[in-house]
């Protein structure tokens, strides 16, 4: 379970790719130049027709919603690592214990047999929960960026009919955009919209 924060990174990795490329309108423009690193955050100035893009790792860090859902992901992780830790912890006590006990010579060879098969079967119920609250906590993950995806896309679908731009890329770690024109990149327009809209649903519940 310690593996849980490279487990996010390779799911959102995999989010980016499945959902690199958001095509929402018409046809694109041939032969956009994209000369100038756009690091820095801007004002939006793109026109109707251009090829736009929004950093993902933004959207990750400064999107409220995904902050909330992260939170409560972290926890349920967090829950879920103290239980195996505990149950690993008992299996660690119990076969130490045996080992102490036969070596002192304090119990029969039957019955360190018995215990012996006792503690490969506890080791193999272990095993098994660990890998199944594994499975659990790829699963919050995944469910977790399925959202963050879902309502980024939902937005970006209502917020393109008025901007009507040709094509909206996600961008990650300088993939698939590596050089464009700063005022392409839509993040910080995007964003107010996100958490806007956001934090108006959750007011309405």
């Amino acid at each position: 379970m310690k593996n849980a924060p490279l487990i996010l990174s390779i799911i959102a990795v995999a989010a980016v790719a499945v959902f690199g490329t958001l095509s929402l309108t018409g046809k694109s423009e041939s032969g956009k130049a994209q000369v100038t690193a756009s690091s820095d955050s801007t004002a939006v100035s793109a026109a109707k027709g251009d090829i736009v893009y929004i950093v993902f790792d933004r959207i990750m860090t400064e999107y409220d919603m995904a902050n909330d859902l992260r939170t409560s992901v972290e926890t349920k992780v967090q829950n879920i690592q103290a239980e195996v830790d505990r149950r690993g912890k008992k299996l660690e006590n119990d076969v130490n214990e045996f080992q102490d006990k036969l070596n002192r010579g304090l119990i029969t060879r039957s019955v360190a047999e018995v215990r012996s098969q006792e503690l490969q079967q506890q080791q193999n119920d272990f095993n098994l929960f660990a890998g199944q609250k594994q499975n659990e906590i790829a699963e919050e993950q995944t469910v977790m960026m399925n959202q963050i995806v879902d309502a980024l896309n939902t937005y970006l679908e209502k917020y393109n009919q008025e901007k009507q731009y040709a094509m909206i890329l996600i961008n990650q770690g300088g993939q698939p955009v590596f050089l464009a024109q700063p005022e392409l990149d839509i993040t910080d327009d995007v964003l107010a919209g996100l958490n806007e809209e956001y934090v108006r649903n959750k007011n309405k519940k």
